[in-house]
C-alpha cells in the first residue's frame, strides 16, 4: 500500500497539470496576439499581460494590463483590458468625484470606470474573440483614458 500512496502527490499533480492546460490555451492566444502586433509585454504574478505606454512628448508612462483569463457570460468568453488611474485614498476619490467618474462612465463609447481595492481603473471588457488590432486598439483607448484621468486628480506625479 505505501508504494500506491506515494504515488498519490504525483498522480494528482499530473491530473491538476492536464486540468490547467485550457487556461494555458487561452493564455497564448493573448500572447500570439500581442506578439502580432509587436507589443511588448511582461506576464505579472497573477498571470495578467503588463504593458508599459511611453509617452515621451509628456515625459509619461502608462501602464496597462490584460487579463489572463476569461470569464464565461451566457456563453460569451469576456476578457479584460485595464489601466490604473489613480488611489482613491490618496487622490481625494470621494463621493462628489465617484459621482463624476460615474457620469464620465456614461459618456464612453467603450470602457468604463471601477475601483478594486484602492485602485481606480478604466477598464474595457471585450469578446475574447477580438483580434490582435481590436486588442491594441482597446489597450490603447485604456492607457490613454488612464493617463489623462491620473493627470486630472494627481498633477505631475506619474505612478501609475
Amino acid at each position: 500500500m505505501k508504494p500506491t500512496l506515494s504515488r498519490l502527490p504525483a498522480a494528482l499533480l499530473l491530473c491538476a497539470a492536464t486540468l490547467a492546460t485550457p487556461a494555458l490555451a487561452e493564455d497564448a492566444s493573448v500572447d500570439a496576439r500581442l506578439k502580432a502586433r509587436g507589443i511588448q509585454f511582461e506576464v505579472d504574478g497573477d498571470g495578467d499581460y503588463k504593458v508599459t505606454y511611453s509617452y515621451k512628448q509628456e515625459n509619461r508612462t502608462q501602464l496597462v494590463f490584460v487579463s489572463g483569463r476569461t470569464e464565461q457570460v451566457n456563453g460569451i468568453s469576456v476578457r479584460e483590458i485595464f489601466s490604473p488611474a489613480g488611489r482613491v485614498a490618496a487622490d481625494g476619490i470621494d463621493g462628489a468625484k465617484a459621482l463624476a467618474l460615474l457620469a464620465d462612465s456614461r459618456s464612453k463609447k467603450i470602457g468604463a470606470w471601477e475601483i478594486s481595492g484602492d485602485v481606480l481603473y478604466f477598464v474595457i471588457k471585450l469578446p475574447d474573440s477580438v483580434d490582435g488590432a481590436g486588442l491594441e486598439a482597446a489597450m490603447d483607448i485604456a492607457s490613454e483614458t488612464a493617463d489623462n484621468q491620473e493627470i486630472e486628480l494627481s498633477g505631475d506625479k506619474d505612478e501609475l
